[in-house]
């Protein structure tokens, strides 16, 4: 059973995410429909636009299958995970280099390798309903899909804030830092999907979007506390910020997540900068190969997921107690 369901119609090819049980995470069939759907579009001269939308109220795309590559991880089942990372960058590489206009619709959550699939095309649309996070930290992971090259690129300091933290935003702070391109009421959603499936040109399929509505993420502060890439001055930054109710937030947040993963995020991120997508999504599969392997990968799973106790005993549990050399392992400057 296929979780992707296809439609083509004036010269619109539609992608439609349909395991809404799952919130469409992707599974590996998935991403294999998915790619050889975008490939064949992409050579096909009757397909003038792709439109990217989901089947379920409440997500767009809640990121990878995260709880089958921990079973992969706790079988030694390495092979399995390095086709799943693989295949899916391969995916969003292809999404990004995709030669035609390629329209994703975030009316729900859209995380992880949800970004993956929107995030690197041209045109990302999102609604007040939308919710937007890379919370991979706080399962042992770290922010991939490419999300390494995109993160350090957008305003000072709010790649590693969103990466280290898992912040949620919404769809208006989406667009206010460049992580969305249009914002457009959820009640318009569906005409302007009909407009674009219709072949109208996108410009005024998407004439409607717009907002009198502003961005609450406070990105003064987000550049004060995270332009470092030093995990631990970045927390003792915060905790110096005596009666800031953000602040002490931001450090909540932090002491949820993998303190390993924290450090892997920080140096990716850090690295992402001064690289192009390609290496990127090289060294994230890299790091994705052997950070599944560590006990934090399935403790922070185990944890959110599986028994979702959201305990999770996390070893080392104290982010001035993780060894340089690990996350140098990890990352592959070893």
């Amino acid at each position: 059973m296929s979780f992707i369901r296809t439609a083509v119609a004036n010269g619109v090819g539609e992608i439609i995410l349909d395991r809404p049980k799952a919130l469409n995470a992707l599974d590996q069939s998935m991403i294999d429909d998915m790619y050889r759907t975008l490939g064949e579009w992409g050579d096909d001269d009757a397909i003038d636009t792709v439109l990217v939308t989901s089947a379920s109220e409440k997500a767009f795309c809640a990121g990878g299958d995260i709880r089958a590559i921990r079973d992969s991880a706790l079988a030694g089942d390495t092979e399995a995970i390095t086709r799943y990372f693989h295949s899916e960058y391969r995916l969003d590489q292809l999404v990004a280099d995709y030669p035609k206009p390629y329209v994703a619709l975030i009316d729900g959550a859209a995380m992880g390798g949800g970004l993956g699939i929107s995030v690197h095309g041209e045109i990302r649309v999102v609604t007040e309903k939308a919710l937007i996070a890379m919370p991979e930290t706080a399962i042992g992971f770290f922010p991939d899909i490419g999300s390494t090259y995109f993160l350090p690129r957008l305003p000072e300091g709010v790649g590693m804030w969103l990466g280290l933290t898992g912040a949620r935003i919404r769809g208006i702070d989406a667009v206010a830092v460049g992580l969305a391109t249009h914002f457009v009421a959820s009640a318009d959603l569906p005409d302007v999907a009909d407009l674009i499936r219709s072949g109208a040109p996108l410009a005024d399929a998407l004439s409607r979007s717009g907002t009198e509505e502003t961005s609450d993420v406070p990105l003064r502060k987000i550049g004060e506390y995270f332009s470092d890439d030093n995990v631990v001055a970045i927390v003792g930054g915060l905790r110096g910020a005596v009666g800031d109710e953000w602040a002490a937030e931001m450090v909540g947040l932090i002491e949820n997540a993998s303190p390993t993963s924290l450090w892997v995020t920080a140096a990716m991120i850090t690295a992402g900068a001064q690289s192009t997508l390609d290496e990127c999504f090289d060294r994230e599969l890299h790091a994705a190969e052997r950070i599944t392997m560590t006990g934090d990968f399935a403790e922070g799973v185990r944890a959110v997921l599986v028994d979702k106790d959201r305990n999770p005993a996390f070893e080392p549990d104290a982010i001035d107690a993780v060894d340089p050399a690990v996350v140098a392992a990890i990352v592959g400057e070893a």
